[in-house]
């Protein structure tokens, strides 16, 4: 799998490349499985259209890699918390995490996913062998901002009121995420994930030395127990708006360090120096022009030169985006770096 292979330094004919939210409303088949089932949690929990959704980018767009369909709060809402989304709103817990009680209720979720691990299966088993398939989770610290928050928020001001005031009891809550979200991942590898990502949505939202205390230091327990145990599975790690942190962020046992659209890939090439696979990390807006993609997949093509990258956006595709414009990405990064292209 050239995808693999990529992950772990070794040569590729060309650079691989796949998109955050690569399978989802961009594309008018996953609108008509939306419209079919309905509910978006419903959705998540049917292995059946796990697969289907999972697999349209792969068939439209013929990406290198497929990323599980599924959704970061699907682990805390089998913890025990009660999930909805709202319209106009997102995702909201009905109850959240404000005490070391509230902690203390919170139920093991790894045997209540079977449905993800089925998708898993059910994908890997329609999936060509040379597509790789990666399961992913949340970050400890940003299911714990759902948790406590309740819903998205700009400002933070429960779980960073936490962070200053009661740092103790977010440790508590990100030990248990940071378990939780272990069983998770590797039962995910067991069912035929073939790479498992960390999405670190909020990282930015804390200064410095407070991310790396409440955000980063429980990614890299997670990379370094997977693998210990999978050494043969690549780990991928993404926090987003972090990027002038990326120096202190090249040591641990993941394979890949996906970057944002904010932080100049020259900068990034420069800070990691091939220690790292380097993931990313077009601004997705440009979709929007295929003159723009054009100049920012030869910019990043001729940086990351003979330099071990995965092709990605810097963060998910927005959902206006014309699915032809994804296509014509596509094309033209397989295009560009095909070996004595650039």
């Amino acid at each position: 799998m050239i995808f693999i292979d990529a992950c772990f330094k070794k040569d590729t004919p060309r650079t691989p490349i796949w998109m955050m939210r690569q399978a989802g409303r961009c594309l008018p088949e996953y609108r008509e499985t939306r419209k079919r089932v309905g509910n978006f949690i419903d959705m998540t929990k049917n292995p059946d259209v796990i697969c289907e959704v999972t697999l349209q980018p792969i068939d439209r767009f013929d990406v290198d890699a497929a990323i599980l369909f599924s959704d970061i709060l699907n682990l805390p809402m089998e913890m025990g918390l009660n999930l909805r989304f709202e319209a106009g709103v997102g995702p909201i817990f009905d109850n959240t995490i404000s005490s070391v009680e509230d902690i203390e209720k919170l139920q093991p979720a790894s045997d209540k996913l079977e449905y993800v691990y089925e998708g898993v299966r059910k994908i890997r088993e329609n999936l060509a062998p040379s597509k790789a398939l990666i399961g992913f989770a949340g970050s400890p610290w940003t299911i714990a901002t759902y948790m406590v928050e309740g819903r998205g928020s700009k400002q933070y001001p429960k779980i960073k009121r936490m962070v200053y005031a009661n740092p103790q009891t977010l440790h508590k809550l990100l030990e248990v995420n940071t378990k939780e979200t272990i069983e998770y991942l590797k039962n995910q590898i067991k069912a035929g994930a073939n790479a498992v990502m960390v999405f670190d949505s909020w990282g930015g939202a804390l200064e410095k030395d407070k991310f790396f205390e409440f955000s980063w230091n429980y990614m890299k327990e997670i990379a370094s127990s997977i693998k210990k145990e999978y050494p043969e599975i690549p780990v991928i790690l993404f926090s987003k708006g972090v990027g002038l942190y990326l120096e202190d962020m090249v040591e641990g046992d993941f394979d890949v360090i996906g970057i944002d659209w904010n932080t100049p890939i020259e900068y990034a090439a420069k800070i990691v120096d091939s220690k790292k696979t380097i993931q990313g990390n077009m601004d997705p807006t440009r979709l929007y022009s295929k003159d723009a993609t054009k100049e920012a997949v030869l910019h990043i093509a001729e940086v990351m030169k003979n330099k071990p990258h995965i092709f990605n956006l810097g963060h998910g595709i927005l959902p206006d985006t014309d699915w032809e414009n994804v296509k014509y990405f596509v094309d033209l990064v397989k295009e560009v770096t095909a070996k004595g292209k650039i």
